[in-house]
């Protein structure tokens, strides 16, 4: 077993049976499940928008070299700067070497899940730059000394009393805030660094093929201001954004919203096409564009698995998973958890490494049910675990347990040969430990249905 699956084993275990961590978690997911069913209400065919968005997706994907290529085209027509890069060396190698030319000391961040990936606030920081995320649950993570715990809600994990207390120790607030009077603080704390910032960094939820454009969207403005007030905007964003037309934003935008966070549009939505022009007085100076590949290729090149490049980040499948809602998002130790993440970070990571997280599912389908791109997602935990068989990244004492299984379940002799009693106390042996000590083991009954089907038809 690799060390990133113990690890993985050892925090499930504490996580699972945290009961404060659980109340906390799923609170603030019922809150979503709320908005997200007022959310769904602006749809008169809410599957044929689902398939419309996924063959608008799909489509993408098919020819993500030809789109890829028509926005770097447009987008450098508009006055901006693509820079292509293979891996997160080549990417923060490339923010570094910008930044370095401009003499940038000072950046200000928007919520984005790719500079997680490839863990551009350290980068920063060792490099002797200040990074200062402005989304407010960025914000809280990040004073926190920690991870974003969801894909869209970055605190998911914590209560308002957290948070309060998280304040308190950091600028000594009053521990009795409301979370409005908080939102005001942070506001005022933090607003002048916009002002301030070299620079501006952003993901993007959409790149545009036809207009060379990106697309974000946001609830608080920060995105906006980001963009905005510095001279400098980079954009890190993962090659499978890309989507054909800004037509398309029609039906991706609305989907976004409702899946995201239950709205029927977020409050803010902009498209940019590059630096401001010389008669402009708002926007930046420059404007760079980073495309991230980040063995998004390797994942392509799957016959199946390539489907989850459709992924729009909504989190939906998140808030719908049992397993994600019992040990929540920093047990992954990854940048993408949940379903999605358990079938893209082995890709993302390796598959050695990462193999246990497409076994970290029900296979409920709960997931695949509640995609707005009607993403298989449960099929593809499975298409990873065969892969991981296939690719014989099992251990050898895993593969002859399975050989023995199999054995023994293709002879109905085999299996009538040992009583119950002997099957439990075999079981209690061998499979205690891998069960758990918070459950009780089964008890397999002292016929199997197969004799007591003989027995009762001879009867007659």
């Amino acid at each position: 077993m690799s060390e990133t699956a113990q690890i993985f084993l050892k925090k499930s275990k504490e996580k699972a049976f945290d009961k404060d961590h659980r109340k906390k978690l799923n609170f603030n997911i019922n809150k979503y499940k709320q908005s997200f069913e007022q959310g769904l209400e602006q749809f008169a065919d809410l599957n044929t928008a689902k398939e419309r968005a996924a063959n608008i997706k799909r489509k993408a994907l098919n020819d993500l070299d030809k789109y890829l290529i028509e926005f770097e085209h447009n987008f450098t027509n508009n006055g901006g700067h693509v820079i292509w890069a293979l891996n997160t060396e080549e990417a923060t190698q490339e923010i570094l070497k910008i930044f370095a030319e401009k003499n940038v000391k000072k950046i200000v961040k928007s919520k984005s899940m790719t500079t997680e990936e490839i863990d551009l606030n350290d980068v920063l920081e060792k490099n002797g730059i200040e990074s200062l995320e402005t989304d407010l649950g960025e914000y809280i993570v990040q004073l926190a000394g920690e991870k974003p715990y969801h894909i869209v809600t970055p605190a998911m994990h914590k209560s308002k009393e957290d948070i309060a207390q998280l304040f308190h120790q950091k600028f000594d607030w009053d521990e009795n805030l409301s979370p409005e009077e908080m939102t005001l603080l942070v506001r005022k704390k933090i607003r002048n660094k916009f002002f301030d910032a070299d620079a501006g960094i952003t993901g993007a939820n959409y790149i545009i093929a036809d207009t060379g454009s990106i697309a974000l969207t946001e609830n608080e403005g920060n995105g906006i201001l980001t963009m905005a007030m510095p001279d400098i905007h980079i954009v890190v964003v993962g090659i499978e954004k890309v989507i054909p037309s800004i037509t398309d934003l029609n039906l991706m935008w609305p989907l976004l919203s409702t899946y995201g966070t239950g709205q029927h549009v977020t409050v803010y939505n902009s498209i940019i096409s590059g630096s401001r022009y010389e008669n402009e007085k708002d926007g930046p100076k420059e404007t760079y564009v980073i495309l991230l590949n980040n063995e998004r290729t390797e994942l392509l090149q799957q016959e199946h698995q390539s489907e989850a490049l459709s992924c729009i980040r909504c989190g939906a499948c998140l808030n719908a998973c049992p397993v994600y809602k019992n040990i929540g998002g920093h047990t992954y130790d990854t940048t993408y958890s949940g379903p999605i993440g358990s079938i893209i970070s082995p890709w993302l990571l390796g598959l050695k490494d990462y193999k246990h997280l497409s076994f970290a599912s029900t296979l409920c389908g709960a997931c695949t049910e509640v995609c707005p791109v009607k993403i298989p997602l449960h099929d593809l935990l499975l298409r990873n675990r065969k892969d991981v068989v296939t690719k014989k990244l099992t251990t050898p004492t895993e593969r002859l347990m399975v050989k023995g299984w199999e054995r023994v379940m293709l002879k109905r002799k085999f299996l009538d040969f040992f009583s119950g009693k002997t099957k439990n106390t075999f079981a209690s042996l061998f499979f205690k430990k891998a069960w758990g000590s918070k459950r009780s083991l089964p008890e397999i009954a002292e016929k199997s249905f197969h004799q007591r089907w003989q027995e009762e038809h001879q009867k007659k």
